[in-house]
Parts: C-alpha cells; structure tokens; sequence
C-alpha cells in the first residue's frame, strides 16, 4: 500500500478558545492510503501542540510509517495497527489518520459502512454536546444563540471568571444540558470549590478538572464532588485507564489522542471492565475526521463530536449532529465525500 497526504487550513466560525489559549486557523493532514490495485481509503490527522503534534511533525512520521504499509496486508488491522505503535510510540493524530484510512478501505471492500462491518447499531449512538468556547459575555451570549438547535453545551472554563461564564451561558439556555470542561486549569481544592458554586447551574459533569499527571489530586476532587469527574488528558491510552479507577467516574477517548480506531475500541472495553463512563472527544477536524469517530459513537454513553460544526469551510461531506443527533454516513467505509 502507498501512503500519501495533504495539509489543508480551515477556519473556525468564532475563534475557539480554552484554558490554554485559542486560534481561528487550523492546519489538519488529509491522508490516502492506495492498495496496488488503486482501491483507496481516507483518514485525518487533527495534530495537537498539547501532545507536541503540528502538521508538519505529522508529515515527517507519516514518512516513517510508510514503510509499514508498503509490506503490510490490508486486511490484518489489528497487526497494523500494533506495528505503527511499535515504529512510533506517540504521535497519536498521525497514527490515527492511518488508522482510519485503512478501515475506511476495508469497509470499502465489503461495500458496508464501518459501522456495520464492526456490528454496530447507529440508533445507539448518544446525543452530542456542542461546544462553546471561553469569551466575552457578549460572545457567549451570541455562540449559545447560534447554537440553539443543540440540545446539550459544553462549556469551556478555566479562567478566573468561570462562575460568570456559565451563569451567563445558563441565562442564555435554561432548559439545556450543561456540562463543562476545565482542561486542566485548576487545582484540586479550587476545583472543589469551584464544583460547589456550579452547582446552582444545574451541571451534569466535570471534565479534566486538573493536569493530566495528578491522578491523587483527581481523587482527592471525585471523592468530594456531587458531579461526576470525567478524565480526558490523564487518559490517552487503554493502559492508562487502570490507574484511573477510582479517581475519575468515567474517560473521553479521542482518535488523536489513543492513536488509533483498534486502540479507542480497547479503551472501551478496558473502561467498561472497571467501571467507567465512557465519551468520546475530538480536536477541531473536518467530517472527515469526525466520521472516523462517529462510526464507534454507538459504543458510547456520552459524545462531543461537535469539531466540523465549528468550521466555516469544511470540505467534506460526512457524518454531522442536527439537534444534537449523529448521524452516522451509510455509504461504504467512511461514508466520507468532498463538498
């Protein structure tokens, strides 16, 4: 197989801020990946500065990952998939965008949407959250007016006006479900009384309160929380998942992040067997990216795949939410198209 890729910019509607920062422009990798007999399948890598990610460090370990597809067998995913591992350790969106190139081939191949081909049913798949990010009052009043056919916000905290932020957004949306997202901006015991003055805003739970490595300082948090605590950067991969138990109520999975469709199917699993929620996430991605995610949506109990809706210029056509639904493309693979 040869593996090939463009880099493409898209835009934000609202530049899309959160604890660590924002940007209206996003660089994104469209990847290709041709079997000999010139059948194709598509993928995209939504690199993250967070996980030392840009689109040109995708570039170069799409060129180390190359040689793995060239003397792979296409149908052997779960082989694949662990040897791109191995030949790269990190660097998860660029693992991810293969991974998703090859099962939209395979799909292909059997003329199945992914979803099907997995055994999946579509009906299953949660609500998603749209997102909105940090701003001035006048800009959130404004995002939550743009958004009102979504049934469900989550809300981007992390400043030292976090309490203000949501009572304006919950001003602006009475009767939706809140959920919000800290990215790691706090410290356990602001957290915690940051938690208790939310609670007049009727939140349904906490994502990453605190930095990814204070697994204590999670605990410490769960343990006196009434809402519960969902982990996003302190969980990349399955193998992340135990040290978790206990401390978090649930995990957000994101392709770009785990490294792969085969390694968010683990994750799971792994979080199931010890008792977690499991949500899955994305970065800022165009429906491309998005589909990849979307086909494993009905394996979930919360889902935030809200990343091509916040574009003004996808150029793909491919899975969506309206309302707050996903729904899932039924053409082969993917089910991806350009727009």
């Amino acid at each position: 197989m040869k593996l090939t890729h463009e880099i493409i910019a898209v835009h934000t509607k609202h530049a899309f801020t959160i604890a660590r920062g924002g940007a209206s422009e996003w660089r994104l990798v469209t990847v290709r990946v041709t079997d000999s007999d010139g059948a194709s399948g598509w993928g995209e890598a939504a690199p993250s500065r967070f996980y030392g990610e840009t689109a040109d460090t995708v570039v170069a370990i799409l060129g180390q990952l190359a040689p793995v597809l060239e003397r792979a067998d296409p149908w052997s995913l779960e082989t694949i998939e662990a040897e791109l591992a191995r030949v790269v350790r990190f660097n998860g969106s660029a693992r991810s965008a293969v991974s998703a190139a090859l099962h939209d081939l395979a799909a292909k191949r059997l003329g199945v949407p992914l979803y099907k081909m997995w055994g999946l049913d579509p009906k299953s798949a949660p609500l998603s959250s749209f997102t909105i990010g940090i701003g001035s009052e006048t800009e959130l009043r404004q995002k939550v007016k743009e958004a009102e056919q979504y049934p469900i916000l989550k809300v981007k905290l992390g400043t030292d006006r976090d309490e203000e932020i949501v009572r304006v957004i919950r001003e602006e949306a009475p009767d939706k479900i809140l959920r919000v997202d800290a990215n790691a901006a706090w410290n356990p015991k602001l957290a915690v009384r940051t938690i208790e003055r939310l609670m007049d805003y009727d939140i349904e739970f906490v994502e990453q309160p605190l930095p990814p490595h204070d697994v204590e300082g999670l605990r410490f948090v769960r343990e006196r929380s009434p809402l519960p605590i969902i982990a996003d950067e302190s969980c990349l991969v399955a193998s992340d998942i135990p040290k978790l138990e206990g401390a978090v109520d649930g995990i957000n999975i994101k392709l770009s992040k785990c490294g792969g469709l085969r390694e968010a199917q683990k994750m799971v699993s792994t979080a199931r067997a010890h008792g977690m929620l499991v949500m899955m996430g994305c970065m800022i991605e165009t429906s491309l990216g998005i589909s990849a995610a979307a086909h494993i949506s009905p394996l979930l109990d919360y889902a935030d795949l809200d990343g091509s809706a916040l574009l003004a210029d996808d150029p793909y056509k491919g899975a969506n939410i309206d309302d707050g639904k996903i729904f899932i493309p039924t053409g082969p693979g993917l089910g991806v198209e350009k727009g």
